[in-house]
């Protein structure tokens, strides 16, 4: 429904729009408002601010069309307005198009006429209306989905990218919060959100900071992926901010001493990266998988608090003078059928 409001001093003018477009006021199409000056026009927007077009003329008492037209954009940045007027002159034309104006339409009024120039008017509201709402939902969308993800999908056919999938070098970190669990079950849920939001977004910050994405969180943990160039040291430098400034957090006597500290487990190699997930529900999930992240997931369920542990091979790609690391030693891990060597990250 258009929301129409009609600004002239002519007290029967109300009746005779009210016939004109009784169909469309009938059928839902339009909503009308009268108003008889300016004035009385500013204090219908204030009662009826969705108010989308203003028909108005310019010659009126208390205050004329056109000072209604420099108010209006203080009401509604949206709403546009159409003058109405006898005095069609090129003056008066360009002073309500400098004012903001949509159109002009000159008295005597040929209804059909302007019919077509609301029609068009509203065309125009509905269509910036359209291009803001795609903007908020891809406001919203960019805080559920990675902007990894959003640059995959940009520019392809959405049905055809779907089930699309590559191969990839990467290092992906595994990163959970010690304890969070019996935070959990002591607190009210509104601390226990508040307090993992906090820390993730201490996390997240760090990642982004080394230009890694967040693949997803999962409960209290965060599973994070590093591409490009120096992806593994990337990803050793965020980890270490990460644990560092976690292990900086005062104990928070009010929850049980708690100390809010993590382990993490971080690999590097080859991964597959697509979609994965149900192309006939319509849930998929964009993410990394392979053995790289398996393991990766599991060193970090071996670590301790405050530990960072990563496979041999990392620590030959990386050198001796990049990171100081710890030999912990041969490790058994879930499903891996020989035990490794693995190393934990010093400084």
């Amino acid at each position: 429904m258009a929301k129409i409001l009609v600004v002239d001093d002519e007290e029967d003018l109300e009746m005779l729009f009210r016939q004109k477009y009784r169909q469309k006021i009938r059928s839902g199409e339009y909503e009308m408002f009268f108003a008889l000056n300016g004035q009385l026009a500013l204090d219908t927007l204030k009662e009826h601010p969705d108010v989308d077009l203003i028909l108005s003329d310019i010659n009126m008492p208390v205050m004329d069309g056109l000072t209604l037209l420099s108010h209006t954009k203080e009401q509604n940045p949206l709403l546009k307005t159409v003058i109405i007027s006898a005095y069609g002159d090129m003056e008066n034309i360009r002073k309500a198009m400098n004012l903001g104006a949509f159109d002009f339409v000159t008295k005597p009024v040929d209804f059909q006429d302007l019919e077509i120039t609301i029609e068009k008017t509203i065309g125009h509201i509905n269509q910036i209306k359209s291009t803001i709402q795609a903007m908020r939902e891809n406001n919203i969308l960019k805080m559920y989905v990675d902007e990894t993800v959003l640059n995959f999908m940009g520019g392809k056919e959405i049905e055809s990218a779907l089930m699309e999938n590559h191969t990839i070098f990467a290092t992906v970190a595994f990163i959970d919060l010690c304890g969070f669990t019996k935070i959990s079950e002591s607190q009210k849920p509104n601390i226990v959100v508040g307090l993992l939001n906090e820390y993730f977004d201490l996390m997240v910050r760090e990642i982004i900071d080394q230009k890694g994405s967040v693949d997803k969180f999962i409960g209290d943990a965060v599973m994070a992926v590093f591409q490009g160039p120096d992806h593994l040291q990337r990803a050793i430098t965020s980890c270490l901010a990460i644990r560092d400034k976690m292990n900086a957090i005062p104990v928070y006597s009010d929850l049980d001493m708690f100390q809010p500290q993590v382990s993490i487990g971080i690999n590097s190699g080859e991964m597959v990266c697509g979609n994965i997930g149900s192309k006939s529900l319509k849930r998929l999930d964009y993410t990394v998988i392979g053995d790289t992240v398996n393991v990766s997931a599991r060193l970090q369920s071996k670590a301790n608090p405050g530990q960072i542990l990563l496979m041999e091979h990392c620590t030959t790609q990386l050198g001796e003078d990049s990171f100081k690391f710890n030999k912990i030693g041969e490790m058994a891990l879930k499903n891996k059928a020989n035990q490794v060597i693995v190393f934990e990250v010093v400084n």
